[in-house]
C-alpha cells in the first residue's frame, strides 16, 4: 500500500467525516515524527470531543427528567448585568428540542466572545422558542435590581412563541404558577440554561458596545457598566447618564458630589 504524505495524512485525520480505527492503527507504526505528533493531536482533539459530549449529556439531565415526566416545553432561564452601575439587567428564556445538539455549550463566563457569538447562532437555529428581555436602570431603581432581575424574566417567559409547561431556573424562583426547579450554578448544570445565559450575556455586551456610541468616553463597551476605575473616573468627570442605575452607592454618591 502507498505510503501517504504527511500532508495527505493530516488532510484525512482533520478534515475527513469518520476515520477508521483500522487507519489509526496502522498510523502508530508509521515511524515518521510528523506522523506521531499529527496522531498525538488527533487523539487529544478526540478526548477533548467526547469529554464535551459527557458533559452534553450530564446538563440535559434535568430536562430529560422533566421531559420524562410528561413536560414537553422546558424552559431555561438566565440573567445578566446585576452587578453592572449602568445599562439593563437582561434576561433570556429558551426552549430547546428533545435532539438539541450544542457539545461544549456552558457557563456564558466560561466561554471566549467568539465561542459565544458562535453558539448564539447555533441556539437560534436549534431552540424551539426563545426571548431576551432587558429591564432599564430607570425601572431598576424604582423596584431594586433582585426585583427587576424577577420582572426581567417573567417577561422572558411571556415573550416566548411557545409558552413553556416547566422552567429550570439559575438560583431563583418566580412567583407564577409553572412547575420549577432552581439550580445553584444552573448554568454549569442545565443546557437550557446555558443557552439562556450566553443570548443574555452577547444580547447586553451588544447593547453596551451601542451605548459607547451615545456616551463617548465612558469606556462602556469594554467594562460593559461594571463599577472600574475608568467607568468611576468617567462617571466623576462626565456626570451621570440616564443608564446609570441611581440606586446603586457609587453613582448616588457621585450624584452627590456632582451636587455640591
Amino acid at each position: 500500500m502507498k505510503r501517504l504524505a504527511i500532508k495527505e495524512i493530516e488532510a484525512t485525520l482533520f478534515n475527513e467525516m469518520e476515520v477508521s480505527e483500522e487507519w489509526i492503527d496502522q498510523l502508530k507504526y508509521d515511524e515518521r515524527k510528523g506522523v506521531q505528533r499529527l496522531l498525538g493531536k488527533y487523539e487529544k482533539q478526540k478526548a477533548l470531543e467526547a469529554e464535551r459530549m459527557q458533559m452534553h449529556e450530564i446538563m440535559l439531565m434535568h430536562e430529560r427528567e422533566a421531559w420524562q415526566n410528561g413536560y414537553n416545553y422546558v424552559a431555561g432561564l438566565d440573567e445578566v448585568g446585576r452587578g453592572p452601575l449602568a445599562g439593563p439587567v437582561t434576561a433570556a428564556a429558551v426552549i430547546l428540542p428533545k435532539d438539541a445538539s450544542l457539545p461544549g455549550l456552558t457557563d456564558s463566563k466560561k466561554l471566549s466572545k467568539e465561542k459565544r457569538e458562535f453558539f448564539v447562532e447555533e441556539i437560534k437555529k436549534q431552540a424551539l422558542a426563545y426571548s431576551v428581555v432587558f429591564v432599564d436602570a430607570d425601572e431598576i431603581d424604582r423596584v431594586n435590581i433582585y426585583e427587576a432581575t424577577k420582572l426581567a424574566m417573567q417577561r422572558a417567559v411571556n415573550n416566548l412563541d411557545i409558552q413553556p409547561d416547566y422552567l429550570l431556573l439559575d438560583a431563583m424562583k418566580l412567583a407564577n404558577s409553572l412547575p420549577q426547579e432552581s439550580l445553584i450554578k444552573g448554568d454549569q448544570k442545565s443546557l437550557t440554561i446555558a443557552a439562556s445565559s450566553v443570548l443574555a450575556k452577547v444580547a447586553r455586551d451588544e447593547y453596551m458596545v451601542e451605548l459607547e456610541k451615545v456616551y463617548p468616553g465612558y469606556g462602556f463597551a469594554k467594562h460593559v457598566g461594571y463599577g472600574t476605575e475608568v467607568h468611576l473616573k468617567a462617571m466623576n468627570a462626565l456626570g451621570i447618564t440616564k443608564e446609570h442605575r441611581k440606586s446603586f452607592k457609587p453613582v448616588a454618591d457621585c450624584l452627590i458630589k456632582q451636587s455640591t
